[in-house]
This record gives C-alpha cells, sequence and structure tokens, in this order.
C-alpha cells in the first residue's frame, strides 16, 4: 500500500500534464500516481508509457468523473488526493500534509492554494479561512478552498463517487459529501496546489446551454444537500443561510434564460428563510414585489439585449 494515491484524469493535456506529474514525485511519503488518459489524441498515452513511476489507464472518454472512478478503483493509497492535469502541487505539500495526517489523526488535511495566471504570469495566494462549521462553509459561508488542496483519508471517501448526473459541478457534491461525514480536519498553513487560468478549456468556464446547465447543476446539488441534512436533523438556519449565499447568483444567472424555473427556485430559498432578502438595488426589490421575480428578470434581460 502507498501512503498517497493522486488521481490525474486527463484528456489532450500533454502540454500541462509532465508539470503535473512531476510535481507529484516526492522525496517523503510512498507516493502513487495514478494518471487516467481518457482518450487523447495528442500523443498522451506514449508518453504516459515512457514514465516507470506512473499507474497508467487508459480509458474511452467517458468524462472526468469515470476517469476519476477508474483511477480510485486502481489507487492503493492510504489517502487520495484529486489533481487536474493543468494543475500542479506546491512543493512539499504531499509530504507536509500527509505529516500532519499522521501527527493528529485527521480524516482530512484542509489547505488553501495559489491562483496562476497563464498570460500575466501573476500568482496569488488564497489562504485558508478558519470555519467552526465545516458543512457551512462548503455550503458557501465565507470560502471554502479548492478540493485539490485537500488531502482525503482514502475510508473517509469510500463510497462517495465523483456522481456523474452533476458533471459540471461533480466536486462541489463530492466535497459536500465528504463534510456530512464530519471528518476530523487537520489544517496546513500553506498552499497546497497551484490552479492554472489559462486561455484553454475547462470544465468550469462554459457557454451558451452548458453555462445554464452548469448553474442548474450548482441549484439542485444545492437542493440534494440540504434535503439530506434536513433529512438528517442537521440543517441548521447557518446553513441554510450559508447555502443561500451560494444559490442567490446562481438563481439568479439562470433566471436570464430560464425565469420561471428560477422564480420557483426562489420560492424555495424563501420558504428556507423567511428573512431573505435579494441582495438587489432598491429598484429592482420593488419590481420583484409588484411585477414578480419572473418578469422582472424578463424585463431586465430585454433591456440588456437592447443595450
Amino acid at each position: 500500500m502507498s501512503d498517497i494515491s493522486v488521481v490525474i484524469p486527463t484528456f489532450n493535456r500533454l502540454w500541462a500534464l509532465p508539470q503535473a506529474v512531476e510535481s507529484c514525485r516526492s522525496t517523503g511519503g510512498n507516493v502513487e500516481i495514478v494518471v487516467v488518459d481518457d482518450g487523447s489524441t495528442d500523443g498522451t498515452w506514449d508518453w504516459l508509457q515512457a514514465q516507470r513511476d506512473i499507474v497508467a489507464i487508459r480509458a474511452e472518454n467517458w468524462g472526468k468523473d469515470w476517469a476519476v472512478e477508474t483511477a480510485l478503483q486502481a489507487a492503493r493509497g492510504e489517502f487520495v488526493r484529486f489533481l487536474d492535469s493543468d494543475d500542479w502541487l506546491c512543493e512539499d505539500a504531499n509530504v507536509c500534509q500527509l505529516a500532519l495526517a499522521r501527527e493528529t489523526g485527521a480524516d482530512l488535511v484542509v489547505a488553501g492554494y495559489e491562483d496562476y495566471d497563464d498570460e500575466t504570469g501573476e500568482r496569488r495566494v488564497n489562504a485558508w479561512d478558519d470555519c467552526d462549521d465545516f458543512i457551512a462553509q462548503q455550503l458557501g459561508e465565507g470560502w471554502s478552498s479548492h478540493y485539490s488542496a485537500f488531502l482525503f483519508r482514502r475510508d473517509l471517501i469510500r463510497g462517495i463517487p465523483h456522481r456523474q448526473d452533476f458533471a459540471l459541478r461533480d466536486d462541489r457534491l463530492f466535497i459536500l459529501e465528504v463534510a456530512m461525514r464530519h471528518p476530523r480536519l487537520a489544517i496546513y498553513r500553506e498552499p497546497a496546489f497551484v490552479h492554472r487560468r489559462h486561455a484553454g478549456e475547462r470544465l468550469q468556464h462554459t457557454s451558451g446551454f452548458r453555462r445554464d446547465l452548469g448553474f442548474w447543476t450548482h441549484i439542485s446539488i444545492y437542493r440534494k444537500t440540504l434535503g439530506l441534512l434536513e433529512a438528517r436533523g442537521e440543517l441548521t438556519l447557518r446553513r441554510k443561510r450559508a447555502a443561500i449565499r451560494m444559490l442567490w447568483p446562481n438563481v439568479r444567472a439562470f433566471a436570464r434564460a430560464y425565469p420561471r424555473e428560477a422564480a420557483e427556485i426562489l420560492d424555495w430559498i424563501y420558504r428556507l428563510d423567511p428573512e431573505f432578502k435579494p441582495p438587489v438595488r432598491p429598484a429592482i426589490a420593488f419590481a420583484y414585489k409588484w411585477l414578480g421575480f419572473a418578469a422582472t428578470e424578463r424585463l431586465l434581460g430585454f433591456r440588456a439585449l437592447q443595450r
């Protein structure tokens, strides 16, 4: 068994993959690197075959979720972490987070991360933000970091898949399901990985119908999660309001194309918290009251098209 398995799904990312892989190689701890080539056509598979310290698996382009699940079936680490092939780990993140897990008995070692802009070379550190309710934090109270910065004990995530039904926001649902297992946390105070911003396509960068589907997927994840918390008697007002903080911008964005469906979600938000007041300008709040949410958003969308 390895100490850590790093799971890397990839598709036509040979321009970035070697840096991601190299960052996983550590002088401390036994690190297993599991890369699933999800049908690449850019020579990725040939490159992987030349690497002697990688568990390389070839898949047939079924998408990131299936690639991650395939990798997890092969992984043998006591701990697991997830890394996109166009990002990379910070130096010593594996060894330091593993040491923290050993010292504290933590199920989950959280951390912040860095943003890196390919075009400008600018780097920005997003430090971990302490919170005394991990579920509320991951629902949207404050800043929740990124799951690629986290080191997961394998037993903690056993039975939590990357769910294909929520593929555009699969990592958000994954970490919410992790949070609902009430893991014992340890905090690594340094950035754990670098999130690369580049001109290429990423799953979170979409347009048109896929963009609207992303908004709806995010909303659906929150409805599912809050329903589970309510069934367990764990849906506090604090957690409701944390979720609403994240739901509201998604509802408004979704309303640009689907105002009636967005209005139904807003009604649900009011049931969650009858004291909720939409954070909009007074004139828009007035229009919501007298015209209704859907009619107001249709009018706003029409005005935007006329500009």
